[in-house]
C-alpha cells in the first residue's frame, strides 16, 4: 500500500508539516504506552497480535457447521457490529451472490441496523422459506434495533425449528460478564464469543464480531488478520516522521487541510464491492472526530457512478472538500472490449483494451480534473482485493484515525452525541423513568 499526494503540498509549506512532527510523535507515544485519551478502549491495537490460533479454529469450525446446515446468516448488529463484516464481505463476494446457484457458503443477510417494518417482514419472508442461523452482535443486548430484530428472529426461528433445534442456530457476540445478551446466552445455552473489554464497536472487525460473520461467508480470516498483522509492524517499526510512515502522513494532511478549510472528506472508490467499505470508514471517522464541535465531515461517492451526479459538485461546487481515493490497482478477472464493425457507438479505438485499463484511465482523468479544479486529492494505492489486504487497510484506517484524533484534541474512541436521539426516542415511547422528558418533548412536536 502506498499513498500520493495530489494538489496537496502547494497548497501548504513544509513548516506546516514540521508544526505537527512533535504532535504526532507525542500522539504515537500516547497510542503505544495507552496514556492518551480513551485509553481503556485501546485493545484494537494489539488484536492482530493477540488473537489466538484456538480462537481462529473454533470460528472456522462453528462457520463450517453453519455453512452445512444454513442456506442464509443473519448478522443482527448495528454500526461498528455489523459495518465492519459487511465491509469485507461485500468487498470479497462475487457482485451478484444473491443469484448464486453454486454457492458454497450461507448468504450473509443483515438485520438490526434499522427498524424499518418493511425491510423486517421482507426479511422474514425469505427466511420462511430458507434454512438460516443467525449471531445477535451487541455488548448490553438492549440497543434497540438489533434487539428488536432478536426478539423478532429469535421467535421466528423457534417456531420453525423448536426450541432446542433453534439453540443450536443461534450466536451471540457480546460482553463476557454482564448485559442482558450475556445473561440471556447463559439461560438458554447458545454459543458465544465474547466482544473485549477495551475494544469499541467501530474498532471491532478484527475480533469476533467481525471473523465469524467473515468466515461464515468463506473468507480466509487468517489472511485477513495477517494483513492486519503486517499493516501493524509497517506502522509501528517505521519512523513517526511524514516522509516515511503512511499513517502520520495521512493524519498530518487531513488536519492541515481541516485548518485550511478542507471541512469535508470525500472517500473515493472505483470498484463498486467497496461500497460498504467507505460506509464502514464513514463511522470510522465520523464517530471518531465529530466532537466538540469539530471534526471533518466524511462522505463518499463511488466513480464513475458518481461522476454523472456528485461529480459536477466535486468539480465546480464550494472549495471546502477534499478526496481521498481509494486505488486498485488489479482486477481479480479479465474482460477485454469486443471489436464491432459497424462502430456506430464510436469505441473500436479501445477494443482489445481491458475494462480495468479503461477503469484506470477514467480515474486518471477524474483526479487531473478536480485537481485542476481545486479539490486536493489523497490517493491510497492498493495492489488487489483480497483478505491480505483488507486486512492491511483495515488497521491503516484505524491506527491514521486515532493519531488524527488526537491531532485534533478529541477523545477518538467515545460517542457520547449517538445518546441524543436514545433518550428522545425512549421518550417518546414511553419508556420507565423518562417521563418529565416524554411531556417536554410533546410540547416540541
Amino acid at each position: 500500500m502506498k499513498i500520493e499526494l495530489k494538489n496537496v503540498l502547494n497548497i501548504f509549506n513544509q513548516d506546516q508539516i514540521e508544526e505537527y512532527s512533535s504532535e504526532i510523535e507525542t500522539a504515537y507515544k500516547e497510542l503505544l504506552s495507552k496514556s492518551g485519551k480513551g485509553n481503556d478502549f485501546l485493545g484494537w491495537i494489539d488484536l492482530p497480535d493477540q488473537i489466538s490460533a484456538e480462537l481462529i479454529e473454533d470460528i472456522q469450525l462453528h462457520a463450517k457447521k453453519i455453512s452445512l446446515n444454513s442456506e442464509i446468516f443473519v448478522v443482527i448488529g448495528i454500526g461498528g457490529s455489523y459495518l465492519g463484516a459487511r465491509a469485507i464481505i461485500d468487498a470479497l463476494s462475487h457482485h451478484f451472490a444473491q443469484l448464486q446457484d453454486d454457492r458454497k457458503s450461507p448468504l450473509i443477510l443483515y438485520a438490526g441496523q434499522n427498524i424499518s417494518e418493511d425491510y423486517l417482514c421482507d426479511l422474514i419472508e425469505i427466511l420462511d422459506k430458507k434454512d438460516y442461523s443467525l449471531v445477535v452482535i451487541s455488548k448490553s443486548g438492549t440497543t434497540t434495533e438489533p434487539a428488536i430484530a432478536f426478539r423478532l428472529l429469535k421467535e421466528h426461528l423457534e417456531k420453525k425449528y423448536g426450541r432446542e433445534a433453534a439453540v443450536k442456530r443461534i450466536f451471540a457476540i457480546t460482553d463476557s460478564n454482564r448485559g442482558a445478551l450475556n445473561e440471556l446466552a447463559n439461560i438458554e445455552g447458545y454459543k458465544t464469543y465474547d466482544i473485549p473489554d477495551d475494544v469499541g464497536g467501530r474498532y471491532s472487525v478484527l475480533t469476533p464480531v467481525g471473523l465469524l460473520p467473515i468466515a461464515v461467508a468463506g473468507f480466509d480470516i487468517k489472511a485477513f488478520i495477517n494483513g492486519a498483522k503486517s499493516m501493524k509492524e509497517e506502522l509501528l517499526s517505521e519512523s513517526t516522521s511524514f516522509e516515511s510512515n503512511p499513517a502520520t502522513q495521512y493524519a498530518i494532511i487531513r488536519n492541515i487541510l481541516y485548518q485550511k478549510g478542507y471541512t469535508n472528506e470525500i472517500m473515493v472508490n472505483y470498484e463498486p464491492r467497496l461500497l460498504y467499505f467507505t460506509e464502514w470508514w464513514k463511522q470510522l471517522y465520523g464517530e471518531s472526530e465529530g466532537k466538540e464541535n469539530k471534526g471533518i465531515f466524511p462522505a463518499g461517492v463511488g466513480f464513475t457512478t458518481d461522476l454523472h451526479s456528485m461529480g459536477q459538485y466535486i468539480q465546480e461546487g464550494i472549495r471546502n472538500l477534499f478526496e481521498t481515493v481509494v486505488s486498485v490497482e488489479n482486477s481479480n478477472k479479465e474482460l477485454k472490449i469486443p471489436k464491432n464493425d459497424a462502430d456506430l457507438d464510436k469505441l473500436n479505438y479501445i477494443s482489445g483494451k481491458r475494462i480495468s485499463t479503461v477503469n484506470h484511465m477514467a480515474e486518471i482523468g477524474t483526479t487531473l480534473a478536480h485537481v485542476d479544479g481545486g479539490v486536493p486529492n489523497i490517493q491510497i494505492s492498493i495492489p488487489e482485493i483480497s483478505e491480505f489486504v483488507l486486512g492491511q487497510l483495515v488497521f491503516f484506517f484505524e491506527f491514521a484515525c486515532a493519531l488524527s484524533g488526537y491531532l485534533l484534541k478529541v477523545n477518538p474512541f467515545d460517542q457520547p452525541g449517538v445518546e441524543a436521539y436514545k433518550s428522545n426516542m425512549f421518550a417518546l415511547l414511553g419508556k420507565k423513568g423518562f417521563e418529565k422528558e416524554t411531556e417536554t418533548i410533546r410540547k416540541r412536536i
